[in-house]
């Protein structure tokens, strides 16, 4: 039940590492709306959309631990009504959160002897997109590979011996030795390329890259002010191609050997916003619904001091220092963190009124852009040609930066649309 791969890559920002890890044992392990082993499941449901088995097969120890049926693991046809009609959220949150809406959440607050209440429901609700987005982190800095394939790659984990990371909430001695072994590595090492490719054999992209990546037309005339969005041309293939049940290489009862059966609709994933139906849901305006102003006192009233732990992981790795990676890219710190955090959101149709998007093409190369997108949107299909391409200029500790950046900034876009539904509900 250890994260060990994913607090080592970490481990490289000790401060966001503990904060982390504050809100992943909050979230699973102390006192809150819905029983343990629902949580579990409901993390096994979030990750199998991206087929992350290093998540899956987490939860699935942690479910069976914490008392859980074991013919839940059979799949979405044996676990309750009221679980199971969770996969519709959970399938749009994971893909195209724009289609949330308040009929969404008032169907699940409203089946009889099956209905939510509101605390379990945000409680859910963030489960399934902290599990999301620690899929795109799994998958980003390598520790899928690990886990899918063996673990015999230049990504395995370090072991340090049996503590886990919700003994590790308690203080930062944990990190700070992370901190240190990581710091002796040498960091040109760990991305070996042969390897990655050999171990990442199963899972291939095709990204034809027909134009640079473009902002869409700025139409400053129409009163909606339709423009300013960023569009990507790279057509890539169903997220769900080319992957196969993944098999169990240890015997042992993982409940990943088919993630398939914890998924419904398995096709539907990830099309991008700007080519959305004229009919279908129009730009998310943060000025209209913001985190800070709205999100936050909503999820921490529901769910009592949640709210506090996302946003200081939200506030923390904005912090974070990456003086190098902007220097490189010839702009301040602050400046092009913020670039990659709102190019994320506008994949996901969130915009800021009062930011250029002009910006983003300027400090943002192609395969940069190519990577955050493929991790952000379909991370199950990240390859080593990505990693080759996308790392040269990066050290490693920037590397595991630009994923914190894409886990944070996925969180909050599935949360301000989930959290705006619930609004929307209960007004």
């Amino acid at each position: 039940g250890r994260l060990e791969a994913v607090t080592q890559q970490m481990g490289y920002h000790p401060q966001y590492l503990d904060s982390f890890l504050k809100t992943q044992h909050y979230l699973m392990h102390m006192d809150g709306p819905l029983p343990f082993d629902c949580r579990h499941y409901i993390a096994i449901m979030a990750a199998a959309r991206h087929h992350c088995r290093y998540l899956v097969n987490l939860h699935v120890l942690q479910f069976l631990r914490a008392g859980g049926d074991p013919q839940w693991l059979r799949g979405l046809e044996f676990i309750p009504p009221k679980l199971r009609n969770l996969n519709e959220i959970n399938k749009i949150l994971a893909h195209r959160p724009w289609l949330i809406t308040k009929e969404h959440i008032e169907k699940l607050l409203k089946i009889s002897e099956w209905s939510w209440s509101l605390a379990e429901l945000v409680h859910a609700v963030v489960l399934l997109a902290h599990c999301h987005a620690l899929a795109s982190f799994v998958f980003g800095c390598g520790c899928e590979q690990d886990e899918g394939l063996g673990g015999r790659g230049s990504l395995k984990p370090l072991s340090l011996g049996n503590q886990c990371f919700c003994e590790a909430a308690a203080g930062n001695s944990y990190s700070q030795e992370l901190l240190r072994i990581n710091r002796k590595r040498s960091l040109d090492s760990c991305m070996e390329l042969d390897s990655l490719r050999e171990r990442m054999q199963r899972i291939h992209v095709e990204t034809e890259g027909r134009d640079e990546m473009r902002l869409l037309q700025q139409d400053r005339e129409e009163g909606e002010g339709q423009g300013a969005e960023v569009g990507v041309q790279e057509h890539c293939s169903d997220p769900s191609a080319g992957l196969s049940p993944l098999a169990d290489t240890d015997g042992e009862v993982t409940g990943a050997t088919n993630l398939a059966c914890y998924m419904q609709d398995p096709d539907f994933g990830y099309q991008d916003f700007a080519r959305r139906d004229e009919d279908q849901t129009q730009v998310f305006r943060v000025q209209d619904y913001s985190w800070e102003d709205h999100g936050f006192s909503l999820v921490n009233r529901l769910y009592s001091d949640i709210g506090h732990l996302l946003d200081e992981k939200f506030r923390m790795v904005d912090g974070l220092q990456s003086s190098a990676m902007a220097k490189r890219q010839g702009c301040e710190p602050s400046v092009f963190k913020r670039g990659i955090w709102n190019y994320i959101h506008c994949m996901f149709g969130i915009r800021y009124d009062d930011y250029d998007y002009a910006e983003v093409n300027q400090l943002l190369e192609r395969m940069l852009k190519v990577y955050i997108k493929t991790v952000t949107c379909y991370p199950e299909k990240t390859n080593s040609e990505m990693f080759d391409r996308f790392w040269k200029q990066f050290k490693h500790s920037e590397k595991v930066h630009v994923n914190l950046l894409i886990l944070e900034a996925r969180m909050q876009a599935e949360l301000l649309y989930a959290l705006q539904a619930i609004t929307q509900y209960m007004i």
